[in-house]
């Protein structure tokens, strides 16, 4: 008779064993995914700090160009008074 409630907390042991298992496997895989997430979000940060160099680089141009049209039309007498 001491063997059948030995057995039965043996069991429950391995039972929970298994699930602790299960849940450290899980957990490993959550840890990997975050990782590869915030890996994404740093490239994208960067990404975007190089699109906003970028709008500022063209924007730049686009006032240069709009000085030398103002220019233009000023010696051809072609702006609005």
């Amino acid at each position: 008779m001491v063997d059948g409630p030995e057995n039965l907390v043996l069991e429950h042991l391995r039972h929970i064993r298994a699930g602790m298992d299960e849940m450290r496997d899980d957990m490993r895989d959550v840890k990997r995914r975050l990782t590869s997430l915030e890996v994404s979000v740093a490239n994208l940060r960067g990404e975007m700090a190089n699109l906003r160099g970028d709008f500022a680089g063209q924007s730049g141009r686009i006032d240069r160009i709009e000085t030398r049209l103002e220019r233009i039309e000023h010696r051809l007498e072609l702006y609005d008074s």
